[in-house]
């Protein structure tokens, strides 16, 4: 979603074949912490909800900090002694301690990107001189804190790459701290306060910068004169927009114009854009503000080119010449078709557009006029990104990767069409021994759904593979095969692993997403259900081999899921959950989902949120399978509070010997950031309770990493 990213993704182990005895699962042999129930009553369109544990909604109390203290060393007391986990943590090490890079921003001839070495906990940020130039560090986050939980935002080059914006974020906040930077002295030039932004920008003559930032208020778009105090920074738009809303604020490239777009809402139905010549300092007018539609901006000289679904459900562009943006001369540059446009970017007087169909994402080159010139294909089925690069060059770079092929970074000539290989991850896997396909399968109402599953070549489906079902479901977001270590790891050892495309995304459009949201959010579970039930009557596994995981609105859906159905699942991991749906939009920034689930507060709408809300429907003596709750203090997106209430009800009324664990970290959060050192053992403790739960077998676990180790059969 726009404001709710799933986590890395997320695999399940399965056993490589043989046959052999079972390894002894550690004994649970405390009782989960007793949680005081304080139980607190309130009518709600005339329907009487009891709360038991609203007391721990309360982050900062001492009874809080206690229980979760508990809670942590309870999940320790089982999680930390399982069989094998030694062997596990050193391939989990070996797939996480890799040198990665992500895509650069050129400016000036200047290439800026974050890499991370082998040996390092988080990305630095650096700059080369040239393709071929030698790289220089501007930035180490690792020397910013001794826990090394610092991070480093690029936001912001100049025209010329001699002055930078970035932003540093502790621990995995959505907050960053701005910093504004001279590469050329290696020296801070100016700072902004902490916030929560959305688009900094600073001019080409490197004498300010834009940017928008979440007030109390909401939204607003400031100027900020580089060297000055940040505090009489000028306002220039958003007045009048509640905590609803959501303002991106932008600067064309040549720097002469601001570009601002207002969202309405997570659910995308409706966005505005306004637009400030800079050159003539005249008012911020609009483009469009009147019609119910999405518009996604970019600006290549005077010419603005809207991506949007008005009149056109799958997406179209349009070009608005900002001299005469009236809307009778808007222009059409590429018509809609039966893919989703899914983005642009402008590379070289080239238009490279980003569509999906049937979930294969591909990238169109077409000229300014909207005339094909050639298409990028992926080489499998896995995630495309969109081209990134500037209108005053040829150079573009973009990114492949799938569940079991790392991240390959392309440099693409726009002008010919001629590629090679910017940077590529050596991750230790053998990609060529796995497949991912993709199937369709049949929903509750006759729906079809499409799904990705990987696994090892030749598997025989016999049910016997523990397999892992994730997915997302929401907020207009796709979902396509990525890399991550998790996933590498569980297929490279057998594992099945399945995403499907579930309705709430934008796998097929507005109408897809649409078919997910409010009171047809579900569809989406079951649409997740069904999925989980294919997968069963198709050999691939058996009810107590099938774990699922989800995280964000992925963890409502695992949440709904596993009070729905637990008789379903062998295994559950919830990370960063909205779970109490009758109380999500009351915390953080959850009211700008408020489009996208709907408030409790709304009488219609509390019948459809109440019928699925997890929190709710937690029913004493069910038979539930184990669960391990993920969250921590520095979510300040989704409130932790959703974990902490779950969790502490689950234990009470559990009719199962599953364990209910919650693992609480206090530095972790929605925006990822965790070292390396971090990611790897909590990796290893995820992977390691999955393997507990479902039944992994030590002789098969030593031989399938044996040969992930070896390359032998």
């Amino acid at each position: 979603m726009r404001l709710l990213r799933l986590f890395p993704t997320f695999i399940i182990f399965v056993l490589a074949g043989a046959v052999a005895a079972q390894a002894p699962h550690p004994p649970i042999s405390l009782e989960p912490p007793k949680t005081p129930v304080n139980v607190v009553k309130e009518t709600l369109h005339g329907v009487e909800i009891a709360d038991p544990y609203r007391w721990l909604e309360d982050q900062n109390s001492p009874e809080t900090r206690k229980w979760i203290d508990a809670e942590n060393a309870y999940t320790d007391s089982l999680l930390n002694d399982i069989p094998g986990t030694d062997a596990l943590k050193k391939r989990v090490t070996d797939l996480l301690k890799v040198e990665t890079m992500n895509v650069p921003v050129v400016r000036g001839g200047r290439y800026f990107f974050m890499r991370r070495g082998s040996d390092q906990d988080q990305s630095s940020l650096y700059m080369r001189r040239g393709p071929s130039g030698k790289d220089e560090l501007l930035v180490d986050p690792d020397k910013l804190s001794p826990q090394h939980n610092i991070t480093v935002v690029l936001s912001s080059v100049s025209r010329d790459g001699n002055v930078i914006v970035y932003g540093l974020r502790h621990g995995g906040q959505d907050e960053i701290a701005p910093q504004i930077y001279d590469v050329n002295s290696h020296r801070e030039l100016d700072h902004l306060p902490r916030g929560r932004y959305n688009g900094l920008a600073i001019v080409p003559d490197k004498s300010a910068v834009y940017y928008s930032v979440q007030t109390k208020e909401g939204p607003r778009v400031y100027v900020h004169k580089v060297g000055s105090s940040a505090e009489p920074d000028a306002e220039l738009f958003g007045k009048g927009f509640g905590i609803g809303k959501l303002i991106h604020a932008a600067v064309s490239l040549d720097g002469h114009y601001l570009i601002i777009s207002v969202a309405h809402g997570s659910a995308g139905d409706k966005t505005e854009v306004y637009v400030q010549d800079l050159r003539k300092k005249g008012p911020i007018t609009p483009v469009v503000n009147d019609l119910t539609a999405t518009f996604f901006p970019s600006v290549a000289g005077d010419k603005m080119y809207l991506v949007t679904d008005w009149k056109a459900p799958k997406r179209r562009l349009l070009e608005v010449d900002l001299n005469n943006p009236s809307r009778e001369h808007w222009r059409e540059v590429i018509p809609e078709t039966d893919g989703v446009l899914e983005g642009i970017s402008l590379v070289g007087n080239r238009i490279i557009a980003r569509y999906t169909k049937d979930v294969v994402t591909t990238l169109k080159v077409f000229t300014p006029e909207g005339k094909p010139v050639r298409e990028i294909k992926p080489p499998a089925l896995g995630s495309l990104s969109g081209l990134s690069g500037t209108l005053d060059s040829s150079e573009g770079f973009y990114t492949f990767n799938s569940f079991y092929i790392p991240p390959t970074i392309y440099r693409y000539d726009v002008s010919n069409g001629k590629q090679s290989v910017w940077f590529r991850t050596n991750s230790p896997i053998h990609a060529d021994r796995y497949e991912v396909k993709q199937v369709w399968y049949t929903s509750k109402d006759g729906t079809k759904i499409p799904m990705f599953v990987a696994h090892e070549k030749g598997i025989k489906l016999d049910g016997s593979h523990p397999t892992l079902l994730t997915g997302y479901g929401g907020f207009d977001v796709a979902m396509n095969p990525s890399f991550n270590a998790f996933a590498a790891e569980w297929i490279a050892s057998g594992g099945v692993y399945a995403l499907p495309n579930l309705r709430g995304g934008s796998e097929f459009g507005e109408a897809w997403h649409h078919a997910g949201m409010l009171d047809k959010k579900q569809n989406v579970f079951d649409d997740f259900i069904a999925a989980a039930e294919w997968l069963i009557q198709n050999k691939y596994t058996t009810p107590q081999k099938l774990a699922i995981r989800g995280a964000s609105n992925g963890g409502l859906l695992v949440g709904v899921a596993l009070t729905q159905r637990p008789d379903l699942f062998g295994a559950v991991i919830c990370g960063y959950p909205l779970l109490d749906m009758l109380r999500y939009d009351k915390f953080l920034v959850a009211r700008y989902w408020v489009p996208e689930y709907g408030s409790a507060e709304n009488a219609d709408q509390f019948k459809f949120i109440y019928a699925y809300s997890p929190y709710q429907h937690v029913k004493a003596g069910t038979k539930y399978p184990a669960v391990l709750f993920l969250t921590g203090d520095s979510d300040t997106r989704v409130a932790p509070l959703h974990a902490r209430k779950m969790t502490a009800l689950l234990q009470a009324n559990t009719g199962s010997d599953k364990p209910i664990l919650l693992h609480y970290d206090t530095d972790a959060g929605h925006s990822g950031g965790a070292p390396v050192s971090k990611q790897i053992k909590n990796t290893t403790r995820e992977l390691s309770f999955l393997f507990w739960q479902l039944g992994m077998t030590r002789t098969s676990h030593t031989a399938s990493a044996r040969r992930w180790r070896t390359g032998g059969h």
